[in-house]
């Protein structure tokens, strides 16, 4: 299907992009990069393919995906000082890339198991992961710990295309409006700071109104 082809060499570009720009803000050289763009870009894939039992996964059965990340950091390398604020268009493009893959992932999950169940969290772990290892390798706030609503976002839009797919929509159609879906939640979230309720805690009882 080269609908998918493209959304998932596009989905792993956009998160090899913020791991390169990530390895800009830590200033590390050109092989830092490489590894940042490399991590960032196949580990959701990678953990999706995991979870399913795919394995070798689909980095290693297809390796342009390896070469796909590795030219994107090389670009970043060398433009990446052209950008006023990498850190605005890191979180941007994460929320592309997030867009792009929760629906890839659900995809994948549907192909193997048949399972809405699964394709949402297939969609959903897709999305994320890579974002959450980009941050904890280079020791900065991860998406998680951010106010804006991050995770809910892949929720929606695997959600969404899963039930597109039931309706038996048509492919592209399915795979736009789950997109779209996840990208308005995602960026309202950027730019409205959009937050769900937190937690609060509640004063602990003394010690002598619990005996």
């Amino acid at each position: 299907m080269p609908l998918f082809v493209y959304v998932d060499y596009a989905g792993v570009a956009l998160f090899a992009a913020t791991g390169a720009l990530a390895a800009s803000r830590k200033q590390l050289d050109l092989i830092g990069f490489l590894f940042f763009a490399i991590v960032t870009g196949t580990g959701g894939g990678t953990v999706r393919d995991i979870v399913l039992g795919r394995v070798p996964v689909f980095w290693v059965l297809n390796p342009t995906y390896v070469i796909v990340c590795c030219a994107v950091g090389i670009l970043v390398f060398f433009t990446a000082h052209l950008v006023e604020s990498r850190y605005r268009l890191l979180i941007w493009l994460d929320a592309v890339g997030l867009s792009a893959y929760c629906v890839m992932g659900a995809a994948k999950g549907l192909a193997a198991t048949g399972s809405p169940t699964i394709g949402i969290v297939t969609g959903t772990l897709t999305a994320t992961f890579g974002g959450i290892l980009r941050d904890l390798l280079a020791n900065e706030p991860s998406v998680l710990l951010r106010p804006e609503i991050y995770i809910t976002a892949a929720l929606v839009g695997s959600g969404i295309f899963t039930a597109a797919h039931a309706l038996d929509l048509p492919l592209y159609a399915a795979s736009a409006v789950g997109v779209i879906a996840a990208f308005s939640v995602r960026g309202g979230a950027l730019y409205f700071g959009w937050t769900f309720p937190t937690y609060k805690a509640k004063p602990g009882r003394h010690p002598d109104d619990v005996m």
